[in-house]
């Protein structure tokens, strides 16, 4: 026995046997590219507008901060949990100030791996919003790092963080890494 469903266009047409997948909410289905509406301000899923300057490299270069980015933001995050036994956010500090992986090139690479990551979208999309949204990220971050983060930081560590500030930048990373000073124990 063929059961019912109705299409996009109204139209019933028979089919043998209803999936699990109609029993999804309508905005959790997966539809063909031509159904797929529009979300955030427009932006499409998989729509590639012409690329930045008129050059196809920017693409390349799209997909570079892409892949950079996302092993970076991962590291960065395991480096937390394991090592500074605790997470990113605020409410759930790290008990150990973490200097080793891409710490010991830059300050803050949670952030330079997600603005990295959504310019690299931006780049290889061809999108100006997405841009004008890394921005805007970029500029969120340095004002929650400058006011909160890192006077939380010195007031936590002390010298062991002002000694770290010192030496590794904020936002463009060194060239070599920064090793920290090994601390003798005198008991």
């Amino acid at each position: 026995m063929a059961a019912l469903t109705l299409r996009q266009d109204g139209k019933e047409v028979p089919c043998r046997k209803r999936s699990r997948y109609w029993a999804l909410p309508s905005s959790l289905r997966l539809r063909p590219a031509r159904w797929r509406g529009s979300f955030h301000g427009g932006l499409r899923i998989g729509s590639f507008g012409r690329p930045f300057f008129d050059l196809e490299a920017t693409r390349a270069v799209g997909i570079l901060l892409i892949v950079a980015g996302l092993p970076g933001l991962v590291d960065s995050f395991a480096r937390f949990a394991l090592q500074g036994l605790g997470t990113p956010a605020p409410i759930a500090p790290t008990q150990n100030l973490v200097v080793t992986g891409l710490y010991r090139y830059v300050r803050n690479p949670i952030y330079v791996a997600l603005v990295a990551v959504i310019l690299g979208q931006a780049a290889l999309f061809g999108d100006q919003r997405l841009l004008l949204y890394g921005v805007l990220v970029w500029l969120a971050f340095h004002a929650f790092v400058v006011g909160y983060e890192e006077p939380a930081l010195v007031h936590r560590f002390g010298t062991e963080y002002e000694d770290f500030r010192a030496n590794v930048p904020r936002w463009i990373p060194r060239l070599t890494p920064w090793r920290a000073a090994r601390r003798q124990n005198h008991s």
